[in-house]
């Protein structure tokens, strides 16, 4: 289960259903819980950047500070939503594990990631191991997947790890973001480019110093 709010700018809450393909153009901050027994969710805070600076692709700021274990926050960048998840440590010890079924397992395609996150660790795809960074657009046709980050069977996986689901076609994500074979979406979800100014703040949208 994954229990969501959304903070928009005038501070107000609003549920929304981010399983769904539409998803809030104005500057919002989602954040989720997941896994059993998780029901009250801290608000997480991030600095939007204007709507002019949206439309020319700005990098976004984000505060990460109050992210806990198992959440994830969602913000936007170019139009896109971008999934930031801190992942447990039993996600990331199943993540080795599902190599033999997926398309891209050590993330080969380097039009999906950086080459700095392939660098790092090609199965996490993430700077911080612990903390992932997507576009939260399916890779088949631009639906947004469904977090389903709870490692137990599923109606769609006998033996599932956690990961994301699309239910608009059957496409499957590991909580890498890395596809499953034999189905629709073809590639892993994308990396965006970003880097950490420090250990709280992410910026989403350039590139670290020095990196080629």
């Amino acid at each position: 289960m994954v229990d969501e709010a959304v903070i928009g700018p005038g501070g107000g809450d609003e549920p929304v259903n981010v399983g769904r393909r539409r998803f809030l153009t104005a500057s919002t901050l989602v954040v989720g819980a997941v896994g059993a027994g998780i029901t009250a969710i801290p608000f997480i805070k991030s600095w939007n950047p204007s709507a002019r600076a949206q439309l020319a692709g700005a990098p976004v700021t984000v505060d990460i500070s109050a992210l806990e274990e198992g959440q994830r926050l969602i913000a936007e960048w170019r139009g896109q939503p971008i999934w930031i998840v801190k992942r447990s440590k039993a996600i990331l010890d199943a993540l080795p594990t599902l190599d033999d079924r997926l398309k891209d397992p050590e993330s080969s395609n380097v039009d999906q990631q950086p080459a700095y996150v392939r660098e790092a660790n090609p199965e996490l795809r993430s700077i911080k191991p612990d903390i992932s960074v997507l576009v939260g657009l399916c890779t088949h046709l631009g639906c947004s997947p469904e977090m389903v980050a709870e490692i137990r069977p599923a109606p769609f996986d006998a033996d599932w790890k956690g990961g994301y689901f699309c239910p608009c076609h059957k496409s499957k994500f590991d909580m890498a973001g890395r596809v499953y074979d034999g189905v629709p979406a073809p590639t892993n979800l994308l990396v965006p480019p970003h880097y950490y100014a420090d250990d709280n703040t992410l910026v989403i949208g350039v590139d670290p110093k020095g990196a080629a």
